[in-house]
């Protein structure tokens, strides 16, 4: 899978707490190279400790999204957060604004857990 430095929103982030991601996409910087792109969410190491993790795709006018709309989210159960396994891979979504980020909302009170989050052309099949 081919990933583009500038289109990483987290990279091997941990989630022990509901939070942003640590990067946002902006699409006017990046040209045409969300079009037609792939999002893809993977575990890097085992989550504990939490209930669920819902992973939202968010989208705004502003840089500092004081104003937001969730494109698309998902939702993930204890037993699903194991490390080195894909989570999310879909279509980006039509909709979205200049600018793009994820946005991760933690149930339970999490102890480990880290989640790269990315947009990309191609995935593997």
């Amino acid at each position: 899978m081919l990933i583009d430095a500038t289109l990483v929103l987290s990279d091997k982030q941990a989630l022990t707490s509901s939070c942003a991601s640590e990067n946002i996409i902006d699409q006017a910087a990046a040209g045409d190279s969300c079009a037609h792109a792939m999002v893809v969410a993977q575990t890097v190491e085992d989550f504990a400790g939490l209930n669920g993790l819902k992973i939202s795709l968010q989208t705004s006018d502003q840089s500092d999204f004081g104003v937001w709309k969730d494109l698309a989210e998902a939702s993930f159960e204890t037993e699903d957060l194991k490390g080195g396994k894909t989570l999310l891979k879909m279509v980006l979504p039509l909709g979205a604004k200049r600018y793009i980020r994820g946005y991760y909302s933690v149930t339970g009170t999490a102890t480990a857990g880290k989640l790269s989050l990315f947009v990309t052309g191609i995935t593997d099949m």
